[in-house]
């Protein structure tokens, strides 16, 4: 059996040129969509034997999933939903870190209609009480294992009135339900809704909670074609392999989630591999690559700044065919470092949990280091000024995509029950990203940085990841975040917060020393006239550096 993405798309063959995938690639839009019925039910009966799911663990534990077992499984879980009366609309989160209970359930709620609100195991009380009566949230499923997480639930319920049931797996605590057992009694047979009770297209299918460095996280509302918008993620940017195995470095909490380790990859033929450790470490990471002979991997630049630390020689990496890099800036030089010592290239991409894939690196493209690629042809991506014109090659501007055409399948319905706020970046059918970059002769995007981390300074607009990027390839320097600061004579000037590694010593010289190596890496006018060093730099839980913060502390000290 092929692959299911080629019954979606307009257009069959292969692409033979960037330019032929940008101009003629399409996607079909099917009637009556739904993914868990579409796509893991027909591959279920279809092609029962073929892999879905490789999970393991640092003790060894193992489970694999057969397209017919991940159907089995999710029709016993959405059985167990509805036994506790989950319907079409009602809102369930799942805090399931990367245990294989989490591809079941998720798949179980796309089947009765239920809204799946992905949360990760930091969240505090503060945040469940906020997360859970934003999104209205009727039933939570959580892990207990090496997590503070259900103190945390407990100590949010009496907050949270609209919580009817809470549910525990991998083990039995008092006042809560035990989701193995009640998964286990119900049959592997589930009858798909009828009429009004069937959920598909526009309806409501997942909310995840953005982890903004200002404000309070948006819930980012996306319907049941949001899986197609993946097959670009899968299919064309990791180039995932029909019967192959890829592993994404994400836990089930974050829309990287189902970027990497769900929707475009089973779409493409592909299974998925989950490795549910706790504590990320690059020796672990490639032994399973190793042991398991995963084909493509797809991780943030920090995880492949570290695996790089690793002897790679003494591992087999041999099935490892296709590597790419999201999340955040790619550094030139530790992109280069990997596509010596591996011989693979690095492909980076830029997306949001907005969007699916808006720019990438695509298979026919020539790859240029620290290059999020050109855009997708599901979007249509522009970079304006400040009034909204295009800016010329060499200029930086927002990123933004027009819809005159309507919405393309991976965009997000708005911010959920909150037109105000959905208005304030998608207006006049232009989407704005809140994300600056530049355009080379070629049409490559170079990524600058959030819209509000520009610093004007002197008349030059400079954007924080190239000073950070240049920052970081000093031997001294372990983080790094920049920043603007108030000047009466510049506006602005460049500021460095510095994390040093382990051993360094602070001193006046070697913030001289990283001055100048910034000055030698990077126009002059761009060196930081401040560099401060810190223990840590403040982050948001999904490890996003909040350059906000920084400013505020600033402008406190300034009064």
């Amino acid at each position: 059996m092929k692959p299911l993405f080629h019954d979606y798309l307009d257009v069959q063959g292969d692409f033979i040129s960037y330019e032929d995938f940008n101009k003629n690639f399409r996607l079909k839009k099917p009637v009556s969509f739904n993914f868990a019925f579409d796509v893991v039910d027909r591959y279920g009966k279809e092609d029962p034997d073929r892999t879905a799911l490789v999970w393991t663990d640092p003790d060894g534990a193992e489970r694999v999933f057969s397209f017919k077992q991940m159907m089995e499984a999710s029709n016993r879980a959405a059985c167990y939903f509805h036994s506790l009366g989950i319907r079409k609309g009602d809102a369930v989160m799942l805090i399931l870190k990367r245990h294989h209970e989490f591809w079941p359930a998720i798949i179980a709620l796309h089947k009765l209609g239920a809204v799946t609100v992905p949360a990760t195991h930091l969240l505090t009380a503060k945040d469940i009480v906020y997360r859970v009566n934003a999104a209205d949230v009727k039933m939570l499923v959580c892990t207990r294992q090496q997590s503070d997480i259900v103190t945390a639930v407990e100590e949010a319920l009496p907050a949270c009135p609209g919580l009817r049931h809470k549910a525990l797996v991998r083990t039995r605590r008092e006042g809560w339900l035990d989701y193995d057992a009640g998964v286990a009694n119900q049959p592997d047979v589930f009858e798909k809704p009828a009429g009004d009770a069937f959920a598909c297209d526009d309806d409501l299918m997942l909310l995840y909670f953005t982890s903004g460095t200002t404000g309070l996280p948006k819930m980012v509302a996306h319907n049941y074609y949001y899986p197609l918008g993946h097959i670009i993620t899968a299919v064309y940017w990791q180039q995932t392999e029909d019967h192959g195995l890829h592993l994404t470095i994400s836990e089930t909490g974050w829309a990287k989630s189902v970027w990497g380790k769900l929707y475009g990859q089973w779409l493409g033929g592909c299974a998925v591999f989950a490795y549910d450790f706790d504590r990320f470490q690059a020796a672990d990471i490639l032994r399973v690559i190793s042991r398991y002979k995963v084909t493509s991997f797809c991780a943030p630049p920090t995880m492949y700044r570290y695996i790089l630390q690793e002897p790679l020689e003494q591992y087999d990496l041999s099935s490892l065919q296709r590597c790419v890099v999201a999340g955040e800036p790619l550094n030139p030089d530790m992109a280069e470092s990997w596509s010596r010592r591996m011989g693979i290239e690095l492909r980076e991409a830029f997306g949001q949990t907005e969007l699916t894939v808006a720019l990438a690196t695509f298979p026919w493209m020539k790859v240029c280091p620290g290059s999020m690629g050109k855009p997708s042809p599901l979007f249509e991506v522009d970079l304006v000024d400040e009034d909204g014109q295009t800016c010329p090659t060499g200029v930086t501007g927002e990123i933004v995509c027009r819809t005159h055409h309507g919405p393309p399948m991976g965009m997000f319905m708005g911010y959920h029950n909150d037109p105000e706020m959905t208005l304030g970046v998608w207006y006049n059918n232009i989407y704005h990203t809140g994300d600056t970059a530049w355009r080379d002769e070629w049409g490559y995007y170079w990524y600058v940085g959030r819209t509000d981390d520009l610093i004007k300074s002197a008349g030059y607009r400079i954007g924080p990841f190239e000073v950070e990027s240049a920052l970081l390839e000093h031997p001294a320097v372990l983080e790094a975040a920049v920043t603007g600061v108030p000047d009466e004579m510049r506006g602005q000037l460049v500021k460095a917060t510095v994390v040093l590694k382990p051993g360094v010593e602070r001193s006046e010289a070697l913030i001289k020393a990283l001055q100048n190596h910034v000055k030698h890496m990077t126009a002059p006018y761009k060196y930081p006239r401040i560099i401060e060093f810190a223990d840590s730099l403040p982050k948001t839980i999904s490890g996003k550096i909040r350059r906000t913060e920084l400013r505020g502390r600033d402008a406190a000290k300034q009064g």
